[in-house]
């Protein structure tokens, strides 16, 4: 008989911290990119907030999608790594949930904007 901590134990919960923490850096790297553009950049000019917010939803799309493909390719039973397929699930739902708290965070300011006296 398997027990509960062999199946979600410390092992589990330290490679998630491990994923969270990479995840955190990769943001870190991403902020310290943009805040100094590169030249090419600035020759393309600025790119809109509706363009960059574009941008990111097609990217979770596109990590939502991969997630779904790899799932639907491990219950068929083909050849596919179950750890590739937990990752790609986990980046996806990381992804989802980021997307969903700037949602949060828009119409907050949103409300906030339509609130103040003119």
């Amino acid at each position: 008989m398997i027990g509960v901590g062999s199946i979600g134990g410390a092992g589990g919960i330290d490679r998630v911290m491990q994923l969270r923490a990479q995840i955190l850096e990769k943001n870190q790297a991403l902020a310290r990119a943009s805040a100094a553009p590169t030249p090419a950049a600035e020759a393309k000019g600025p790119s809109s907030f509706a363009d960059t917010l574009d941008t990111a939803l097609k990217s979770v799309n596109e990590g939502q999608d991969a997630a779904s493909k790899l799932s639907e390719s491990y219950e068929r039973g083909e050849t596919v790594d179950i750890a590739k397929v937990m990752l790609a699930r986990q980046q996806a739902s990381v992804g989802f949930e980021a997307t969903l708290q700037v949602r949060n965070k828009l119409l907050s300011a949103y409300k906030d904007i339509m609130s103040m006296p003119v």
